[in-house]
């Protein structure tokens, strides 16, 4: 498999109640050529990753709906797309949505901490699919195990491409999911529901970065 099979692999994944922002277009926020950006936003990630490497793989457990859906980037919100594209020297990344620029708290926190690493850290999710309610396709979902299970190459080629100094799992539903795969990961709290502080404590032990490196480990954000 190479990038052109995994990213055609990809957009070619279905799903109940589960956008593929590789090959769906949202009828709400998306422009026309939205998912054809999104794969390309992707395919400069992982064209950058495989040529020079990474340090680390950072896994969440799903894309959300302010976030990887819009971007087709786990991890990342629109705020971020320059952020992506600078850490892994790539071309400049495209937004596929109108209207305005949407932020991610969670995305916003991972950010910083990636911006104070300032290694190639590639980032993905168990299931690389944005999974939602019945009926609310804006709403977030955690996958089911048949969903993992589907994807499971995907991640495998990942790794095996790769070759990750560290493997991190972002918080428990990714690190027990990686773990149902058969995948071992390294553990951080989801910064998430209060778990901000652990998180940013968590990676700056992993990476060894200065005490000063924290800051705040309550940054405000003025987001809903």
């Amino acid at each position: 498999m190479n990038v052109d099979d995994f990213l055609d692999d990809l957009s070619g994944l279905s799903f109940p109640h589960a956008f593929n922002p590789y090959s769906e277009k949202c009828a709400v926020h998306d422009i026309d050529e939205a998912p054809a950006i999104r794969r390309k936003n992707l395919e400069a990630i992982l064209l950058a990753a495989t040529t020079n490497g990474i340090d680390s793989l950072w896994i969440g457990r799903d894309l959300g709906y302010r976030g990887g859906r819009r971007t087709g980037l786990p991890l990342t919100d629109e705020a971020h797309l320059s952020s992506h594209a600078a850490i892994f020297g790539c071309t400049s990344l495209s937004r596929a949505t109108k209207g305005p620029m949407v932020a991610e708290r969670t995305a916003t926190i991972i950010w910083r901490m990636l911006e104070s690493i300032g290694r190639p850290v590639f980032l993905w999710n168990v299931f690389p699919l944005h999974p939602h309610e019945e009926g609310d396709p804006l709403s977030n979902r955690c996958h089911t195990r048949a969903e993992r299970q589907a994807c499971r190459s995907l991640l495998v080629w990942l790794l095996r491409t790769l070759s990750p100094r560290h493997v991190v799992a972002i918080g428990k539903d990714a690190q027990n999911a990686l773990a149902d795969l058969g995948i071992a990961a390294v553990g951080v709290r989801h910064p998430s529901y209060g778990g901000q502080a652990e998180f940013i404590t968590g990676i700056t032990t992993l990476y060894k970065l200065p005490e000063a490196g924290r800051g705040n480990p309550q940054l405000s954000l003025s987001l809903p």
